[in-house]
Protein backbone atom coordinates (compact mmCIF):
# COMPACT_ATOMS: atom_id res chain seq x y z
CA UNK A 1 0.00 0.00 0.00
CA UNK A 2 2.78 2.42 0.30
CA UNK A 3 2.76 5.42 -1.68
CA UNK A 4 -0.45 4.34 -3.17
CA UNK A 5 -2.23 6.77 -5.91
CA UNK A 6 -5.52 7.11 -5.57
CA UNK A 7 -6.36 9.76 -8.33
CA UNK A 8 -7.16 6.83 -10.99
CA UNK A 9 -10.74 6.51 -11.92
CA UNK A 10 -11.20 3.12 -10.22
CA UNK A 11 -9.97 4.95 -6.65
CA UNK A 12 -12.56 7.46 -6.37
CA UNK A 13 -15.38 5.64 -5.14
CA UNK A 14 -14.83 7.52 -1.82
CA UNK A 15 -15.55 10.62 -3.97
CA UNK A 16 -18.44 10.07 -5.90
CA UNK A 17 -20.57 6.71 -5.51
CA UNK A 18 -22.33 5.21 -8.25
CA UNK A 19 -25.92 3.88 -7.51
CA UNK A 20 -28.67 6.37 -7.99
CA UNK A 21 -31.92 5.01 -8.30
CA UNK A 22 -34.01 4.34 -11.50
CA UNK A 23 -35.95 7.04 -13.42
CA UNK A 24 -39.56 6.56 -14.54
CA UNK A 25 -42.77 5.57 -12.90
CA UNK A 26 -45.83 7.49 -12.22
CA UNK A 27 -46.53 10.06 -9.24
CA UNK A 28 -49.68 11.59 -7.67
CA UNK A 29 -50.50 13.39 -10.14
CA UNK A 30 -48.69 11.95 -13.35
CA UNK A 31 -45.94 13.98 -15.22
CA UNK A 32 -46.63 15.04 -18.62
CA UNK A 33 -45.43 12.03 -21.09
CA UNK A 34 -43.18 14.58 -23.11
CA UNK A 35 -40.97 16.04 -19.77
CA UNK A 36 -37.56 14.96 -20.14
CA UNK A 37 -34.90 15.66 -17.49
CA UNK A 38 -33.99 18.83 -17.25
CA UNK A 39 -37.33 20.17 -18.59
CA UNK A 40 -38.82 21.18 -15.77
CA UNK A 41 -42.19 23.56 -15.09
CA UNK A 42 -41.37 27.07 -15.33
CA UNK A 43 -43.31 27.23 -11.93
CA UNK A 44 -40.04 25.35 -10.62
CA UNK A 45 -37.76 27.06 -12.36
CA UNK A 46 -35.97 30.41 -11.63
CA UNK A 47 -37.04 30.45 -7.64
CA UNK A 48 -34.45 31.84 -6.72
CA UNK A 49 -31.01 33.24 -8.45
CA UNK A 50 -28.37 30.57 -8.43
CA UNK A 51 -25.57 31.52 -10.61
CA UNK A 52 -23.33 31.56 -7.70
CA UNK A 53 -23.64 27.96 -7.33
CA UNK A 54 -21.92 27.88 -10.88
CA UNK A 55 -17.75 26.17 -9.83
CA UNK A 56 -15.89 29.01 -8.92
CA UNK A 57 -13.08 28.45 -11.49
CA UNK A 58 -13.84 25.30 -13.30
CA UNK A 59 -10.90 22.42 -13.29
CA UNK A 60 -8.46 25.28 -11.21
CA UNK A 61 -6.05 22.98 -8.90
CA UNK A 62 -6.42 22.80 -5.34
CA UNK A 63 -3.35 20.82 -2.94
CA UNK A 64 -3.65 20.27 0.57
CA UNK A 65 -2.17 18.31 2.71
CA UNK A 66 -2.25 16.98 6.36
CA UNK A 67 1.02 17.05 8.49
CA UNK A 68 2.32 13.45 8.48
CA UNK A 69 1.91 11.35 11.20
CA UNK A 70 5.33 9.62 13.60
CA UNK A 71 3.84 5.75 13.54
CA UNK A 72 5.88 5.00 16.78
CA UNK A 73 2.62 3.95 18.61
CA UNK A 74 -0.86 3.73 17.45
CA UNK A 75 -2.75 6.34 16.10
CA UNK A 76 -5.30 8.17 18.06
CA UNK A 77 -8.49 10.33 17.35
CA UNK A 78 -6.16 13.36 17.49
CA UNK A 79 -4.44 11.91 14.44
CA UNK A 80 -8.22 11.43 12.62
CA UNK A 81 -9.65 14.65 13.40
CA UNK A 82 -6.98 15.92 10.72
CA UNK A 83 -7.38 13.41 8.19
CA UNK A 84 -11.59 14.35 8.68
CA UNK A 85 -10.89 17.66 8.67
CA UNK A 86 -8.97 17.76 5.63
CA UNK A 87 -10.31 15.36 3.45
CA UNK A 88 -13.51 17.43 4.52
CA UNK A 89 -11.92 20.36 2.76
CA UNK A 90 -10.86 18.41 -0.01
CA UNK A 91 -14.08 16.66 -0.99
CA UNK A 92 -15.87 20.10 -0.69
CA UNK A 93 -13.17 21.67 -3.59
CA UNK A 94 -13.91 18.56 -5.55
CA UNK A 95 -17.36 18.94 -5.20
CA UNK A 96 -16.75 22.60 -6.36
CA UNK A 97 -15.59 21.82 -10.03
CA UNK A 98 -11.17 21.90 -8.64
CA UNK A 99 -8.95 19.20 -9.49
CA UNK A 100 -7.55 18.10 -6.16
CA UNK A 101 -4.41 16.66 -4.58
CA UNK A 102 -4.82 15.57 -1.01
CA UNK A 103 -2.00 13.78 0.10
CA UNK A 104 -1.67 12.15 4.42
CA UNK A 105 0.92 9.77 5.30
CA UNK A 106 3.50 9.17 7.54
CA UNK A 107 6.74 10.40 8.57
CA UNK A 108 9.08 7.33 9.62
CA UNK A 109 12.62 8.06 10.21
CA UNK A 110 14.16 9.39 13.37
CA UNK A 111 15.99 8.10 16.47
CA UNK A 112 12.37 7.61 17.98
CA UNK A 113 11.90 5.14 15.10
CA UNK A 114 15.00 3.53 15.59
CA UNK A 115 14.58 3.01 19.53
CA UNK A 116 10.81 1.81 19.15
CA UNK A 117 12.17 -0.74 17.13
CA UNK A 118 15.09 -2.21 18.97
CA UNK A 119 12.49 -2.28 21.98
CA UNK A 120 9.92 -4.06 19.45
CA UNK A 121 12.85 -6.54 18.71
CA UNK A 122 12.68 -5.86 14.95
CA UNK A 123 14.43 -3.59 11.95
CA UNK A 124 13.17 -0.25 11.63
CA UNK A 125 11.41 -0.69 8.62
CA UNK A 126 9.92 -3.76 9.04
CA UNK A 127 8.40 -1.53 12.03
CA UNK A 128 7.28 1.48 10.49
CA UNK A 129 5.77 -1.08 8.00
CA UNK A 130 3.40 -2.34 10.20
CA UNK A 131 2.51 0.93 11.88
CA UNK A 132 2.19 2.32 8.41
CA UNK A 133 -0.26 0.86 7.30
CA UNK A 134 -2.19 1.13 10.72
CA UNK A 135 -2.14 4.62 10.10
CA UNK A 136 -3.46 4.15 6.06
CA UNK A 137 -5.94 1.73 7.99
CA UNK A 138 -7.32 4.83 10.45
CA UNK A 139 -7.47 7.09 7.40
CA UNK A 140 -9.35 4.53 5.05
CA UNK A 141 -11.91 3.54 8.04
CA UNK A 142 -12.40 7.33 8.68
CA UNK A 143 -13.85 7.13 4.85
CA UNK A 144 -10.88 9.82 3.87
CA UNK A 145 -10.29 10.21 -0.22
CA UNK A 146 -7.16 10.93 0.09
CA UNK A 147 -5.38 10.95 -3.59
CA UNK A 148 -2.03 9.73 -2.01
CA UNK A 149 -0.51 8.43 0.78
CA UNK A 150 3.39 9.31 1.27
CA UNK A 151 5.56 7.85 3.08
CA UNK A 152 9.08 9.10 3.48
CA UNK A 153 10.70 5.97 3.29
CA UNK A 154 9.79 5.28 -0.43
CA UNK A 155 12.73 5.71 -3.37
CA UNK A 156 11.31 8.65 -4.69
CA UNK A 157 10.82 10.80 -1.18
CA UNK A 158 14.67 10.27 -0.96
CA UNK A 159 15.52 11.53 -4.04
CA UNK A 160 13.34 14.40 -3.37
CA UNK A 161 14.75 15.04 0.05
CA UNK A 162 18.16 14.70 -1.22
CA UNK A 163 17.55 17.39 -4.26
CA UNK A 164 16.27 19.90 -2.12
CA UNK A 165 19.58 19.92 0.25
CA UNK A 166 21.94 20.01 -2.85
CA UNK A 167 19.52 23.52 -3.91
CA UNK A 168 20.35 24.66 -0.16
CA UNK A 169 23.58 23.51 -0.05
CA UNK A 170 24.41 25.23 -3.64
CA UNK A 171 22.44 28.37 -2.31
CA UNK A 172 25.69 28.60 0.80
CA UNK A 173 22.69 28.25 3.64
CA UNK A 174 24.42 24.67 4.30
CA UNK A 175 27.50 24.26 6.77
CA UNK A 176 29.53 21.43 8.94
CA UNK A 177 29.88 23.04 12.52
CA UNK A 178 29.79 21.47 15.87
CA UNK A 179 26.16 22.03 17.76
CA UNK A 180 25.54 21.77 21.14
CA UNK A 181 21.70 22.14 22.77
CA UNK A 182 18.80 20.20 25.13
CA UNK A 183 18.18 17.74 22.43
CA UNK A 184 14.00 16.21 22.58
CA UNK A 185 13.83 12.35 21.08
CA UNK A 186 10.09 12.82 20.91
CA UNK A 187 9.89 16.30 19.30
CA UNK A 188 13.15 15.86 17.12
CA UNK A 189 14.15 19.28 18.04
CA UNK A 190 16.72 21.24 20.20
CA UNK A 191 15.86 23.82 22.92
CA UNK A 192 17.71 26.79 24.19
CA UNK A 193 18.26 26.31 28.14
CA UNK A 194 15.67 29.64 28.40
CA UNK A 195 13.40 27.30 26.10
CA UNK A 196 13.83 24.69 28.54
CA UNK A 197 12.81 24.30 32.93
CA UNK A 198 14.74 22.68 35.85
CA UNK A 199 13.41 19.80 37.67
CA UNK A 200 14.20 19.17 41.23
CA UNK A 201 15.69 15.97 40.12
CA UNK A 202 18.24 17.48 37.72
CA UNK A 203 16.39 16.98 34.77
CA UNK A 204 15.28 19.17 32.55
CA UNK A 205 12.33 19.35 30.34
CA UNK A 206 10.68 21.00 26.85
CA UNK A 207 8.56 24.29 28.36
CA UNK A 208 6.63 24.27 25.00
CA UNK A 209 6.04 20.37 24.64
CA UNK A 210 7.00 19.20 28.11
CA UNK A 211 9.43 16.41 26.91
CA UNK A 212 12.27 15.49 28.57
CA UNK A 213 15.63 16.84 27.11
CA UNK A 214 19.28 16.07 27.64
CA UNK A 215 22.09 18.11 26.78
CA UNK A 216 23.33 16.35 23.06
CA UNK A 217 26.98 18.17 20.97
CA UNK A 218 27.65 16.52 18.10
CA UNK A 219 29.65 17.49 14.67
CA UNK A 220 26.74 18.21 11.96
CA UNK A 221 25.69 20.23 9.22
CA UNK A 222 23.86 23.71 9.89
CA UNK A 223 21.00 25.85 8.09
CA UNK A 224 21.68 29.11 7.75
CA UNK A 225 18.38 30.14 9.31
CA UNK A 226 19.43 33.18 10.61
CA UNK A 227 19.90 34.88 7.06
CA UNK A 228 16.14 34.25 6.56
CA UNK A 229 14.74 36.37 9.73
CA UNK A 230 14.23 39.33 7.62
CA UNK A 231 12.78 37.26 4.73
CA UNK A 232 10.17 35.48 7.15
CA UNK A 233 9.15 38.62 8.76
CA UNK A 234 8.27 40.34 5.41
CA UNK A 235 5.79 37.10 4.28
CA UNK A 236 3.72 36.87 7.50
CA UNK A 237 3.37 41.34 6.86
CA UNK A 238 2.75 40.64 2.74
CA UNK A 239 0.84 37.78 3.37
CA UNK A 240 -0.82 37.80 6.42
CA UNK A 241 -3.13 35.15 5.44
CA UNK A 242 -0.27 32.78 5.39
CA UNK A 243 -0.74 31.24 9.05
CA UNK A 244 -3.60 30.79 10.25
CA UNK A 245 -5.61 31.16 12.96
CA UNK A 246 -4.78 34.99 13.81
CA UNK A 247 -3.40 33.49 17.10
CA UNK A 248 -1.00 30.88 15.56
CA UNK A 249 0.31 34.10 13.13
CA UNK A 250 1.48 36.44 16.24
CA UNK A 251 2.94 33.63 18.25
CA UNK A 252 5.31 32.84 15.33
CA UNK A 253 5.85 36.11 14.32
CA UNK A 254 7.10 36.75 18.05
CA UNK A 255 9.00 33.56 18.06
CA UNK A 256 10.69 35.24 14.56
CA UNK A 257 11.60 38.71 15.64
CA UNK A 258 13.02 37.25 18.61
CA UNK A 259 15.86 36.77 17.29
CA UNK A 260 16.64 33.30 14.49
CA UNK A 261 19.36 30.65 15.03
CA UNK A 262 21.02 28.73 12.98
CA UNK A 263 19.47 24.91 12.64
CA UNK A 264 20.71 21.82 12.75
CA UNK A 265 19.75 20.02 9.91
CA UNK A 266 21.64 16.76 10.20
CA UNK A 267 22.33 13.99 12.56
CA UNK A 268 25.34 11.18 12.97
CA UNK A 269 24.01 9.33 16.39
CA UNK A 270 21.64 7.32 14.80
CA UNK A 271 21.58 6.14 11.07
CA UNK A 272 17.70 5.72 10.28
CA UNK A 273 17.05 8.68 7.47
CA UNK A 274 17.71 9.62 4.45
CA UNK A 275 21.72 10.14 3.63
CA UNK A 276 22.66 13.29 3.20
CA UNK A 277 24.65 13.56 -0.06
CA UNK A 278 27.97 12.92 -0.38
CA UNK A 279 28.31 12.76 3.65
CA UNK A 280 26.73 9.06 4.32
CA UNK A 281 27.85 9.12 7.74
CA UNK A 282 25.06 11.66 8.32
CA UNK A 283 21.46 11.62 7.83
CA UNK A 284 19.12 14.13 7.50
CA UNK A 285 17.46 16.22 10.60
CA UNK A 286 13.83 14.63 10.08
CA UNK A 287 12.46 18.28 9.49
CA UNK A 288 13.63 18.55 7.11
CA UNK A 289 13.32 15.08 5.74
CA UNK A 290 9.85 15.01 6.46
CA UNK A 291 8.57 18.68 5.28
CA UNK A 292 9.90 17.60 1.58
CA UNK A 293 6.68 15.33 1.22
CA UNK A 294 4.88 17.80 0.54
CA UNK A 295 6.78 18.56 -2.56
CA UNK A 296 7.27 14.42 -3.12
CA UNK A 297 3.47 14.41 -3.70
CA UNK A 298 3.79 16.53 -6.40
CA UNK A 299 6.33 14.74 -8.34
CA UNK A 300 9.29 16.98 -7.09
CA UNK A 301 12.14 16.89 -8.42
CA UNK A 302 10.58 15.57 -11.94
CA UNK A 303 9.15 18.61 -13.81
CA UNK A 304 7.75 16.43 -16.45
CA UNK A 305 5.48 14.63 -13.42
CA UNK A 306 1.88 16.02 -14.33
CA UNK A 307 1.25 16.26 -10.49
CA UNK A 308 3.78 19.30 -10.50
CA UNK A 309 0.93 21.19 -11.32
CA UNK A 310 -0.90 21.57 -7.21
CA UNK A 311 2.66 23.03 -6.53
CA UNK A 312 2.68 25.19 -4.42
CA UNK A 313 -0.21 23.95 -2.37
CA UNK A 314 -2.88 26.07 -1.44
CA UNK A 315 -2.90 24.46 2.34
CA UNK A 316 -1.26 22.54 5.05
CA UNK A 317 -3.14 21.44 7.32
CA UNK A 318 -0.96 20.74 10.89
CA UNK A 319 -1.73 20.24 14.78
CA UNK A 320 -1.03 23.77 16.31
CA UNK A 321 2.13 22.03 17.70
CA UNK A 322 3.70 21.85 14.36
CA UNK A 323 3.01 25.44 13.23
CA UNK A 324 6.99 26.94 14.13
CA UNK A 325 8.04 24.04 11.72
CA UNK A 326 5.54 24.63 9.14
CA UNK A 327 5.46 28.41 9.34
CA UNK A 328 9.46 29.23 10.10
CA UNK A 329 11.64 26.51 9.02
CA UNK A 330 9.90 25.00 5.89
CA UNK A 331 9.41 28.30 3.98
CA UNK A 332 12.72 29.33 4.36
CA UNK A 333 13.93 25.86 3.27
CA UNK A 334 12.10 26.70 0.13
CA UNK A 335 13.07 29.94 -0.02
CA UNK A 336 16.72 28.95 -0.40
CA UNK A 337 16.22 26.15 -2.79
CA UNK A 338 14.62 28.78 -5.01
CA UNK A 339 11.07 26.86 -4.72
CA UNK A 340 7.55 28.70 -4.03
CA UNK A 341 6.00 28.69 -1.02
CA UNK A 342 2.87 26.93 0.27
CA UNK A 343 -0.19 29.86 -0.13
CA UNK A 344 -0.99 28.66 3.66
CA UNK A 345 -0.32 27.00 7.01
CA UNK A 346 -3.31 26.45 9.24
CA UNK A 347 -2.74 25.14 12.66
CA UNK A 348 -5.77 23.61 14.26
CA UNK A 349 -6.23 22.86 18.00
CA UNK A 350 -6.65 19.98 19.95
CA UNK A 351 -9.44 17.15 20.68
CA UNK A 352 -9.45 16.73 24.29
CA UNK A 353 -11.78 14.52 26.27
CA UNK A 354 -13.94 16.06 29.01
CA UNK A 355 -11.94 19.30 28.82
CA UNK A 356 -8.52 17.35 29.30
CA UNK A 357 -5.79 16.74 26.98
CA UNK A 358 -5.54 13.09 25.70
CA UNK A 359 -2.48 11.00 27.04
CA UNK A 360 -1.28 7.79 27.97
CA UNK A 361 -0.54 8.73 31.35
CA UNK A 362 -3.91 9.53 32.42
CA UNK A 363 -5.70 6.85 29.81
CA UNK A 364 -7.85 8.66 28.16
CA UNK A 365 -6.67 8.58 24.49
CA UNK A 366 -9.42 7.19 21.79
CA UNK A 367 -8.87 4.88 19.42
CA UNK A 368 -10.75 6.08 16.63
CA UNK A 369 -11.39 2.42 14.70
CA UNK A 370 -13.09 1.62 18.48
CA UNK A 371 -15.20 4.91 17.94
CA UNK A 372 -16.36 4.46 14.32
CA UNK A 373 -17.22 0.48 15.27
CA UNK A 374 -19.31 2.45 18.15
CA UNK A 375 -20.80 5.43 16.40
CA UNK A 376 -21.00 4.45 13.36
CA UNK A 377 -17.97 6.56 10.75
CA UNK A 378 -20.23 9.39 9.61
CA UNK A 379 -21.32 10.37 13.34
CA UNK A 380 -18.26 10.66 14.41
CA UNK A 381 -16.80 12.65 11.26
CA UNK A 382 -19.83 15.09 11.93
CA UNK A 383 -18.92 15.21 15.74
CA UNK A 384 -15.78 16.41 15.21
CA UNK A 385 -16.23 18.60 12.22
CA UNK A 386 -19.40 20.32 14.25
CA UNK A 387 -18.36 20.33 17.84
CA UNK A 388 -14.91 21.42 17.31
CA UNK A 389 -14.41 24.91 16.68
CA UNK A 390 -11.86 24.87 13.77
CA UNK A 391 -8.98 26.26 14.47
CA UNK A 392 -9.70 25.94 18.48
CA UNK A 393 -9.60 23.14 20.85
CA UNK A 394 -12.96 21.40 21.40
CA UNK A 395 -13.82 18.51 23.87
CA UNK A 396 -15.58 15.16 23.55
CA UNK A 397 -17.57 13.18 25.49
CA UNK A 398 -20.09 10.11 24.95
CA UNK A 399 -23.02 12.01 25.94
CA UNK A 400 -22.16 15.09 23.69
CA UNK A 401 -21.69 12.39 20.53
CA UNK A 402 -24.85 11.11 21.33
CA UNK A 403 -26.74 14.27 21.96
CA UNK A 404 -25.33 15.14 18.28
CA UNK A 405 -26.36 11.46 16.35
CA UNK A 406 -29.46 12.01 17.82
CA UNK A 407 -30.51 15.64 17.90
CA UNK A 408 -29.04 16.74 14.36
CA UNK A 409 -28.94 13.30 12.17
CA UNK A 410 -31.29 11.11 13.68
CA UNK A 411 -34.39 13.46 14.59
CA UNK A 412 -33.54 16.80 12.42
CA UNK A 413 -32.34 15.28 8.84
CA UNK A 414 -32.63 11.34 9.36
CA UNK A 415 -36.23 12.07 10.45
CA UNK A 416 -37.43 14.12 7.53
CA UNK A 417 -36.09 12.53 5.15
CA UNK A 418 -37.50 9.09 6.45
CA UNK A 419 -40.97 11.28 7.20
CA UNK A 420 -41.31 12.79 3.71
CA UNK A 421 -40.15 9.69 1.57
CA UNK A 422 -42.43 7.26 3.28
CA UNK A 423 -45.67 9.63 2.51
CA UNK A 424 -44.44 9.52 -1.23
CA UNK A 425 -44.06 5.67 -1.53
CA UNK A 426 -46.91 5.21 0.22
CA UNK A 427 -49.36 8.50 -1.60
CA UNK A 428 -47.15 9.13 -4.55
CA UNK A 429 -46.59 5.75 -5.91
CA UNK A 430 -43.00 5.64 -5.00
CA UNK A 431 -42.16 8.40 -7.57
CA UNK A 432 -41.59 12.31 -7.45
CA UNK A 433 -44.75 13.71 -7.13
CA UNK A 434 -45.51 16.65 -9.59
CA UNK A 435 -45.71 20.00 -7.18
CA UNK A 436 -48.08 21.84 -10.15
CA UNK A 437 -48.45 25.54 -8.47
CA UNK A 438 -45.76 26.49 -5.55
CA UNK A 439 -46.91 29.21 -3.55
CA UNK A 440 -44.64 31.79 -0.95
CA UNK A 441 -43.52 29.02 1.93
CA UNK A 442 -42.86 26.44 -0.97
CA UNK A 443 -40.24 29.45 -2.95
CA UNK A 444 -38.97 30.53 0.45
CA UNK A 445 -37.34 27.23 1.71
CA UNK A 446 -35.80 26.39 -1.22
CA UNK A 447 -34.27 29.80 -1.73
CA UNK A 448 -33.10 28.84 1.64
CA UNK A 449 -31.79 25.40 -0.11
CA UNK A 450 -30.14 26.93 -3.12
CA UNK A 451 -28.54 30.14 -1.15
CA UNK A 452 -26.24 27.23 0.95
CA UNK A 453 -23.70 26.61 -1.96
CA UNK A 454 -22.69 30.26 -1.86
CA UNK A 455 -22.58 30.55 1.49
CA UNK A 456 -20.94 27.29 2.39
CA UNK A 457 -17.77 28.74 -0.49
CA UNK A 458 -16.91 31.75 1.84
CA UNK A 459 -17.44 29.83 4.95
CA UNK A 460 -14.96 26.77 3.72
CA UNK A 461 -12.65 29.43 2.36
CA UNK A 462 -12.32 30.86 5.76
CA UNK A 463 -11.91 27.04 7.03
CA UNK A 464 -15.14 27.58 9.15
CA UNK A 465 -16.08 24.17 8.90
CA UNK A 466 -18.19 23.98 11.71
CA UNK A 467 -19.75 27.03 10.99
CA UNK A 468 -20.49 25.47 7.49
CA UNK A 469 -22.50 22.97 9.10
CA UNK A 470 -24.53 24.97 11.30
CA UNK A 471 -25.65 27.10 8.59
CA UNK A 472 -27.10 23.76 6.30
CA UNK A 473 -28.30 22.37 9.63
CA UNK A 474 -30.10 25.85 10.24
CA UNK A 475 -31.35 25.18 6.74
CA UNK A 476 -32.44 21.45 7.71
CA UNK A 477 -34.65 23.21 10.57
CA UNK A 478 -36.31 25.78 8.87
CA UNK A 479 -37.37 22.47 6.56
CA UNK A 480 -38.66 20.55 9.39
CA UNK A 481 -40.95 23.91 10.72
CA UNK A 482 -41.97 23.61 7.04
CA UNK A 483 -43.29 20.24 7.08
CA UNK A 484 -44.48 20.75 9.99
CA UNK A 485 -46.54 23.35 9.60
CA UNK A 486 -47.94 22.19 6.11
CA UNK A 487 -48.79 18.77 7.22
CA UNK A 488 -49.09 16.76 4.51
CA UNK A 489 -50.19 13.95 6.10
CA UNK A 490 -53.72 16.12 6.49
CA UNK A 491 -53.72 17.14 3.23
CA UNK A 492 -53.60 13.96 1.38
CA UNK A 493 -57.63 13.82 1.57
CA UNK A 494 -58.52 17.13 1.58
CA UNK A 495 -56.03 19.00 -1.41
CA UNK A 496 -53.53 16.43 -2.74
CA UNK A 497 -52.59 18.59 -5.48
CA UNK A 498 -51.13 20.66 -2.53
CA UNK A 499 -49.92 17.36 -0.62
CA UNK A 500 -47.35 17.21 -4.17
CA UNK A 501 -46.39 20.41 -3.53
CA UNK A 502 -45.23 20.25 -0.20
CA UNK A 503 -43.48 16.57 -0.75
CA UNK A 504 -41.83 18.19 -3.79
CA UNK A 505 -40.45 21.14 -1.79
CA UNK A 506 -39.42 18.80 0.98
CA UNK A 507 -37.52 16.19 -1.40
CA UNK A 508 -35.96 18.95 -3.26
CA UNK A 509 -34.62 20.21 -0.02
CA UNK A 510 -33.55 16.97 0.84
CA UNK A 511 -31.60 16.97 -2.49
CA UNK A 512 -29.91 20.21 -1.31
CA UNK A 513 -28.46 18.31 2.14
CA UNK A 514 -27.61 15.58 0.16
CA UNK A 515 -25.09 17.58 -1.87
CA UNK A 516 -23.79 19.48 0.93
CA UNK A 517 -23.07 17.29 3.36
CA UNK A 518 -21.37 15.24 1.11
CA UNK A 519 -17.90 15.92 2.15
CA UNK A 520 -19.00 15.81 5.99
CA UNK A 521 -20.91 12.72 6.03
CA UNK A 522 -20.14 11.32 2.46
CA UNK A 523 -21.46 7.72 3.33
CA UNK A 524 -25.15 9.05 4.38
CA UNK A 525 -25.31 12.07 1.92
CA UNK A 526 -24.77 9.33 -0.76
CA UNK A 527 -27.14 6.96 1.06
CA UNK A 528 -29.52 9.90 0.74
CA UNK A 529 -28.69 11.06 -2.77
CA UNK A 530 -29.86 7.46 -3.71
CA UNK A 531 -33.15 7.63 -2.32
CA UNK A 532 -34.19 10.35 -4.05
CA UNK A 533 -32.66 8.97 -7.22
CA UNK A 534 -30.12 11.48 -7.89
CA UNK A 535 -27.66 10.62 -10.60
CA UNK A 536 -24.24 9.61 -9.73
CA UNK A 537 -23.00 12.89 -12.33
CA UNK A 538 -25.68 15.33 -10.99
CA UNK A 539 -24.31 15.48 -7.37
CA UNK A 540 -21.93 18.49 -7.47
CA UNK A 541 -22.45 22.24 -6.32
CA UNK A 542 -23.44 23.52 -9.73
CA UNK A 543 -26.13 21.12 -9.28
CA UNK A 544 -28.04 22.98 -6.54
CA UNK A 545 -30.87 25.14 -7.84
CA UNK A 546 -33.07 25.10 -11.02
CA UNK A 547 -30.32 23.05 -13.48
CA UNK A 548 -30.48 20.25 -11.48
CA UNK A 549 -34.41 19.96 -9.96
CA UNK A 550 -35.81 16.82 -9.28
CA UNK A 551 -37.92 15.44 -12.40
CA UNK A 552 -41.40 14.77 -11.08
CA UNK A 553 -42.46 10.98 -12.14
CA UNK A 554 -38.43 9.45 -11.21
CA UNK A 555 -39.12 6.22 -9.54
CA UNK A 556 -37.51 6.65 -6.10
CA UNK A 557 -36.32 3.06 -4.46
CA UNK A 558 -38.00 1.99 -1.31
CA UNK A 559 -37.51 4.50 1.62
CA UNK A 560 -34.77 3.06 3.92
CA UNK A 561 -33.30 5.22 7.24
CA UNK A 562 -30.44 7.07 7.05
CA UNK A 563 -29.06 7.80 10.75
CA UNK A 564 -30.66 5.55 13.86
CA UNK A 565 -30.86 6.86 16.84
CA UNK A 566 -28.01 5.50 19.35
CA UNK A 567 -29.49 3.79 21.55
CA UNK A 568 -26.70 1.26 23.21
CA UNK A 569 -25.33 3.34 26.45
CA UNK A 570 -21.86 2.01 26.94
CA UNK A 571 -18.96 4.44 25.93
CA UNK A 572 -16.29 3.14 24.12
CA UNK A 573 -13.21 2.26 26.51
CA UNK A 574 -10.54 5.09 26.48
Amino acid sequence: MAGEDRNSPASRAGRRRDGAGPAGGTGCVPAPAARQRGQLPALIRNTTDVTSNAPANPRKTFGLSTAISYPNGAPHIGHAYEVIAADAIARFHRLDGYDVLFSTGTDEHGLKIQQAATRAGTTPRAYVDGTAARFQAMADRMDCAYDRFIRTTEPGHYAAAQEIWRRMEANGDIYRDKYAGWYSVRDEAYYDEAETRLLEDGSRRSLATDTPVEWMEEENFLFRLSAYQDRLLKLYEDQPGFIGPETRKNEVASFVRSGLKDLSVSRTNFDWGVPVPDHPNHVMYVWVDALTNYLTVTGFPDAENPKTRFWPMDLHIIGKDIVRFHAVYWPAFLMSAGLPLPRRVFGHGFLLSKGEKMSKSLGNVLDPFELADTYGVDPVRYFVLREVPFGGDGSYSHEAIIGRINADLANDLGNLAQRSLSMVAKNCDGAVPDPGSLDDADRALLAQADALPARARALMGELALHTVLAEIWAVVAEANRYFAAQEPWRLRKSDPARMNAVLYTTLESLRVFGILTQPFVPGAAEKLLDLLAVPADRRQLADVGEGGRLVPGTALPAPAPIFPRFERPEAPAA
